[in-house]
C-alpha cells in the first residue's frame, strides 16, 4: 500500500510541475501511468473516471483524486491531490512574488506568449487520449469525429451535442 501511495505522491508531484493548462494538460500521461505503466485500471474505467470528474462541479483536477481514491482509497486520494496541487502551487506563489519585479522584460513576455501554443497542445493530446480510451467502435469513433467537426465549425452550444449523445447512448446506439 505504501509503495502505490509514494508512487500517486511522487508522480503527481512531477506531473504538477508540467501541467500547464491544469490536469487534463497532463492527461496523456496520467493515462501512461494509471493505465499502462502501473495498470491500476483499463481504458474503459480510465474513461469513466474522467467523466465522472467532469460532470462533477469542480476542478479538472478531480480526476487525479478519484485515480488516487481507486488505486489506495482515501489515502490514496489525498496523496494524489497532494502530490498534483502542492508543487505547482508553491511555484505558483514564489513565481507570483517575483513577478512584480520582472514583469517588462522582454524575455518574460516572451515566455509568457509561448505558453498558450503549449497548452493547447497538451490539451488536445488529452483529447486524443481520451478518445482512444473512450470509443470502442467505428459508430463511436464517427460520432465523436462529427461532434468535434460541429463544435470546432459551428457555433451550436456544445451541452446540445452532449445531450444528443447521451440520447443516443440511452436508445442503444454508438
Amino acid at each position: 500500500m505504501s509503495d502505490r501511495l509514494g508512487t500517486l505522491l511522487g508522480q503527481f508531484a512531477l506531473m504538477s510541475l508540467v501541467a500547464v493548462g491544469g490536469a487534463n494538460a497532463v492527461l496523456p500521461q496520467i493515462h501512461t501511468l494509471a493505465v499502462g505503466t502501473e495498470g491500476w485500471m483499463s481504458d474503459r474505467e480510465f474513461a469513466d473516471l474522467f467523466a465522472i470528474a467532469n460532470a462533477a462541479p469542480g476542478p479538472n483536477v478531480l480526476i487525479v483524486s478519484l485515480i488516487g481514491f481507486k488505486v489506495a482509497g482515501v489515502a490514496g486520494a489525498l496523496a494524489a491531490t497532494i502530490g498534483m496541487c502542492g508543487p505547482s502551487s508553491l511555484l505558483s506563489y514564489g513565481i507570483s512574488r517575483l513577478w512584480y519585479r520582472i514583469r517588462g522584460r522582454p524575455w518574460v513576455m516572451l515566455l509568457k506568449r509561448s505558453m498558450a501554443p503549449v497548452t493547447i497542445g497538451l490539451i488536445l493530446a488529452s483529447g486524443f487520449v481520451l478518445a482512444r480510451a473512450a470509443d470502442q467502435s467505428w459508430l463511436q469513433v464517427g460520432l465523436g469525429a462529427v461532434i468535434a467537426a460541429v463544435v470546432v465549425g459551428t457555433k451550436v452550444n456544445p451541452l446540445w451535442l452532449l445531450g444528443a449523445a447521451g440520447a443516443l447512448g440511452l436508445a442503444g446506439i454508438g
